[in-house]
Parts: structure tokens; C-alpha cells; sequence
């Protein structure tokens, strides 16, 4: 349970490990690249998993800076939208890389609110190819959903999503170390 006045933060976080294609929430976060038409890993799953209109819809955004998101229907998805936010690449932790992750995840939330979303999951943004620590890239990911959480009672779920068992654990325990302070 969180500490009084967190809008019981503890119970509106949670750690899942699976596909985040096959999650029935309102909408699913991918980790894009610039152009938004799809790539490796989370984002060609999800690509693949909504089908060919996803690319199609995402043509007419004129791509995505990063640090910042876009909204798309679901199309073949369980999910009804997709928020496609743009992770920065890992360069040694000098460029700004630390901000820019956390505006992704700040960014995908302000979206989801002003879309009505009140249920939304996140793949671990820039820890695949972009190759952003996981460790660091999964706090700046909790402490930054938390933050908006204690600021925003309209989400009522985030649920972070990890492929792996390993990093299933780890982001299990940072969350749970992230309840305690």
C-alpha cells in the first residue's frame, strides 16, 4: 500500500512480463524510432501485431522528435491506441539522454490523459538497440510515472512491461524499492 496522500500510487503500478501486444488496456506505449513506420524489437512486434494500417496512419504524423509522442488508433491491437514515443539513443549519458527518457514516458502520460486513456502499458523505452542501461533507463521510467501518478488520479493503471524474466525482476524490485521512500 503507498503512504497516505499517494492516491494509493502502489495499486496503480504494476509489473507484468509478456507480450505488450496482447494487453487489453486503452492504450500501449512503443518504443519508435523517428519516422514512426516501424523497426526491431517492441516496435516491429507492435507494427506486426496492428497490421499495416498503423504504418499507413502514422505516414500522415510527420514523425516524432525525441523526448516526445504521438497518438494512433490500435488498429488490429486488443489495445485501442498506440502512443509512439521516441527513446534516445545511449551515447555515455552526457548528451541529455537521462531528459530525454524521462519527457518520453512524461510525454506518453500527458498524451493518454488528454485522450481519455485510463489504462496504459510501457515497454522498457531505449534499453533494446538504443542501448540505454537498463537499471538507470527502469528508475528514471518509475520515479518519473510516479511522479505523475501522485499528480494525476485520471490513469487508474500503468503496467510496465518486461520481456524477459531477468528484467522481469529487476524492474519488480525497483518498483517495490521506489514504494518505499
Amino acid at each position: 500500500m503507498g503512504h497516505p496522500g499517494s492516491n494509493n500510487i502502489g495499486s496503480r503500478l504494476e509489473v507484468q512480463q509478456g507480450d505488450i501486444t496482447q494487453l487489453q488496456v486503452d492504450a500501449i506505449v512503443n518504443a519508435a524510432n523517428s519516422s514512426l513506420l516501424g523497426g526491431g524489437g517492441v516496435d516491429g512486434a507492435i507494427h506486426r501485431a496492428a497490421g499495416p494500417r498503423l504504418k499507413e496512419y502514422n505516414r500522415t504524423l510527420g514523425g516524432c522528435d525525441t523526448g516526445d509522442a504521438r497518438i494512433s488508433p490500435g488498429f488490429d491491437l486488443p489495445a485501442r491506441h498506440v502512443i509512439s514515443t521516441v527513446g534516445p539513443v545511449w551515447k555515455g549519458g552526457q548528451q541529455k539522454e537521462d531528459e530525454l527518457l524521462k519527457s518520453c514516458y512524461k510525454r506518453s502520460l500527458e498524451i493518454a490523459v488528454q485522450n481519455h486513456v485510463r489504462t496504459i502499458a510501457f515497454p522498457c523505452i531505449s534499453t533494446g538497440i538504443y542501448g540505454f542501461p537498463f537499471t538507470s533507463a527502469s528508475k528514471i521510467a518509475v520515479d518519473t510515472i510516479y511522479t505523475f501518478l501522485r499528480q494525476n488520479e485520471t490513469i487508474e493503471k500503468v503496467i510496465l512491461v518486461a520481456f524477459s524474466n531477468e528484467d522481469f525482476y529487476s524492474l519488480k524490485e525497483i518498483v517495490s524499492n521506489q514504494l518505499k521512500k
